[in-house]
């Protein structure tokens, strides 16, 4: 069988793919901007086409001779998405029916359309319905609600709450019920669909038991042995708990706000047809789900995060700004007694739980002031403490590149009047520690001299502590007598 994943650097795609790369009968083909996006160790494994989705000549390429699809495109981090999703759609599945696919598997939201749904969910479910549209192409489509699994943006979210604050004042949003899933579970599903037989389009209900919001909150920290305690208010509007979550999770405003107008109405399942076409399912309860989402991000298992696929995109324009940025602040240091490996294993360590050496509060400073205007801030962290890929999410940069025992590039993506990278690269027994800024208009210039003596001081430590982490990392270990 033939198959094409989308969205395969996206929270359920990735995950998806490792899952259907272990059967040697499947040949997958991924659609991605760019080839980088996916780890060298799996590039042998699958083909890619390399593209904008946006592109019909390129859906094309991507579409040929494909027996079954997986749609999980959504433009969310772009201006006016609603109505871009459903024009990405209509083109897909338009092009999916001339190149003779068989079937298009879409994971959408729970949710029925009424004078409450968000333009989150409508957009979501409008886009279901224009898969479901072309009748020469059979649609299979799920609907699922809030998806607990380790690096989940709705689990991070009720996670993070249910850690940090042992009493919460709450909008009336929190007796919302819905029914949650286990990735895992969604996962299942999702792959049962593939061998699925069936002569017309499908809507798929998927869910565990119903509950609100306020239970899953309760529920996450009694598996975390906490007790905590809830007391919703009718006082507090959408964009005062989008400023709230904001500040006390890792989720961003933009990304809070359109989950918090979710959460106006009930997401339950509308129909048994889960139970109908896959008897053989049976979905773990919330308690076990949260159970093994808590074990992964302990034992750095996360496999993908919420924001895998967030921000601005890095591509091919930017090469020419990290090239001409304006202003530098460089820092080199022989690395002669140390081997390439230590040195880049420590640099590659940096952020996240590990931390930023002497000047912790002073990034945690800057994290807070970005949350406050907006921005992403620094709980974000990473993806796992002992590994780095590109794309990968580091507190307020992103990957770009990293070359092995060589090179890691990152982009910022707080809020700054201009672009800025962080480069570290092993070069001739040096370690060459870069800061890029390319500003823009005189706020951009002025911003860059007001932090001169604050990246001295941060720069130079840093480089200070990558090579100490390095040398304590060489030290050799003796078995205890």
């Amino acid at each position: 069988m033939h198959v094409l994943l989308t969205g395969v650097t996206g929270y359920i795609g990735r995950r998806l793919m490792l899952a259907l790369m272990q059967n040697p009968d499947i040949k997958i083909r991924v659609l991605v901007r760019h080839k980088q996006s996916i780890s060298g160790e799996f590039r042998d494994d699958i083909e890619i086409c390399e593209g904008d989705a946006k592109d019909p000549q390129t859906l094309r390429a991507a579409l040929k001779n494909i027996d079954v699809a997986y749609y999980f495109l959504h433009s969310l981090n772009e201006s006016n998405y609603k109505q871009k999703d459903k024009q990405l759609a209509q083109s897909f599945i338009d092009i999916a029916a001339t190149c003779k696919v068989k079937k298009v598997i879409y994971l959408g939201g729970l949710g029925v359309k009424n004078a409450n749904t968000s333009e989150h969910l409508l957009s979501r479910l409008e886009t279901g319905e224009v898969l479901s549209s072309n009748a020469h192409i059979k649609t299979v489509w799920f609907r699922a609600g809030v998806v607990i699994g380790s690096g989940s943006a709705s689990f991070e979210i009720i996670r993070h709450l249910a850690e940090k604050l042992p009493l919460m004042i709450t909008p009336k949003w929190v007796a919302t019920l819905a029914q949650p899933i286990g990735v895992d579970d969604v996962l299942s599903y999702l792959i049962a669909a593939l061998p699925l037989e069936t002569d017309k389009n499908l809507i798929i209900d998927i869910g565990s038991q119903q509950m609100s919001y306020k239970d899953m909150m309760i529920q996450t920290a009694s598996v975390l042995g906490l007790k905590r305690y809830i007391f919703p208010v009718p006082l507090m509007s959408i964009n005062l708990s989008s400023y709230w979550l904001n500040l006390f999770t890792p989720v961003p405003f933009k990304v809070a706000k359109a989950l918090i107008e979710g959460l106006k109405s009930e997401v339950t399942v509308q129909n048994d047809n889960a139970k109908k076409y896959f008897p053989n399912i049976h979905p773990q309860s919330y308690k076990k789900a949260v159970k093994k989402a808590i074990f992964q991000i302990k034992e750095n298992q996360v496999i993908s995060r919420w924001n895998d696929n967030a921000g601005k995109i890095w591509d091919r324009d930017h090469e020419k700004e990290f090239a001409n940025a304006l202003f530098m602040d460089r820092k080199v240091r022989n690395i002669d007694n140390l081997s390439n490996k230590e040195v880049f294993d420590s640099f590659t360590a940096i952020g996240g739980e590990n931390g930023w050496f002497d000047y912790d509060f002073l990034w945690e400073i800057r994290g807070i002031m970005d949350k406050m205007m907006g921005g992403v801030g620094l709980k974000r962290g990473r993806r796992s403490e002992c590994d780095l890929r590109i794309s990968d999410c580091l507190d307020f940069w992103r990957v770009i590149d990293i070359k092995k025992d060589e090179r890691l590039l990152l982009y910022a993506q707080m809020i700054v009047p201009g672009n800025a990278w962080l480069e570290f690269k092993i070069k001739d027994k040096k370690l060459i520690q870069s800061a890029y800024f390319y500003p823009k208009g005189i706020w951009g210039r002025l911003y860059w001299y007001a932090l001169i003596p604050i990246h001295w001081l941060v720069f130079n430590n840093m480089i200070e502590g990558i090579l100490k982490r390095a040398q304590i990392r060489q030290r050799p270990t003796f078995p205890s007598q």
